[in-house]
């Protein structure tokens, strides 16, 4: 009688570990399904010490989303420039920019200690009711 108490005991464990499986397979997939559903924002490249990056365009108004992206764009450069820009097109993407893209510029930020500047200016395309847009 002990044999089947085991046999038991490892059906269970058997059963236990293809749930947890199923579960780590279940999440892996939506958390994919999820990263396909919403694009990253694309870094194309660097010209000179500016990094050149792709907004997507759910996400082009979103002034808190720019700031979470520079913090990982600029993470460990003191110094840190980016310039970001719509792709409605969908052109290639490759720098020097096609116009396409070039034409679409949505915000530029600026890090640097020597200069004393830290923050965003917004292009006036995107709504900015600031006056120093661009």
């Amino acid at each position: 009688m002990t044999q089947p108490r085991r046999s038991g005991r490892a059906s269970m464990m058997a059963v236990a570990v293809a749930l947890a499986t199923a579960s780590a397979m279940a999440a892996d997939a939506a958390s994919g399904a999820a990263s396909s559903a919403a694009p990253d924002w694309q870094l194309v490249g660097r010209q000179g010490i500016i990094q050149v990056v792709v907004v997507p365009a759910a996400q082009a108004h979103d002034r808190d989303a720019y700031a979470a992206q520079a913090l990982k764009f600029c993470a460990g450069i003191e110094t840190c420039f980016i310039n970001f820009y719509t792709n409605s097109t969908n052109a290639p993407l490759a720098l020097p920019l096609p116009d396409a893209v070039n034409n679409e510029p949505t915000a530029i930020m600026r890090r640097s200690a020597k200069q004393g500047v830290d923050g965003f200016r917004w292009s006036c395309r995107m709504g900015s009711v600031e006056p120093n847009c661009f």
